[in-house]
């Protein structure tokens, strides 16, 4: 069984993103663009445009368009590079654990009444 935190870090923020990259390209930035101001490298944003990467799980509507409106803000200046991780997070806390749980055939029984997910969570420390 994986923790949670483990969960988060290789199928939640690998799907935002995934979702934050092809947004940001809808809006018609470049891969190079893309990739600095994600600050990954150019082959992941290809990575992540061709699903190779981050597609494990599908986000809910409402998660997709809070990536959208994040990409839409990045696009045009409204927001910077230095607050993605903060949106990431913020997003990160609105995907709902019992949905990417059951994506992942995961019973919720299986993490212990002590394991506090940071998925969906108000966690301060996700």
């Amino acid at each position: 069984m994986k923790p949670p935190c483990e969960i988060v870090v290789w199928y939640v923020i690998p799907a935002i993103r995934s979702e934050l990259a092809k947004e940001l390209l809808n809006l018609g930035m470049r891969q190079k663009d893309v990739s600095e101001l994600m600050d990954i490298t150019q082959p992941a944003v290809s990575q992540y445009i061709t699903d190779k990467r981050g597609s494990g799980i599908k986000l809910d509507d409402n998660v997709r368009q809070m990536i959208k409106d994040f990409a839409q803000e990045l696009a045009d200046g409204r927001a910077t590079k230095a607050q993605l991780i903060g949106r990431t997070c913020a997003i990160c806390k609105h995907v709902e654990t019992a949905d990417v749980l059951e994506q992942l055939n995961i019973d919720k029984s299986d993490l212990g009444e002590d394991c506090q997910s940071c998925v969906g969570s108000e966690a301060s420390n996700c």
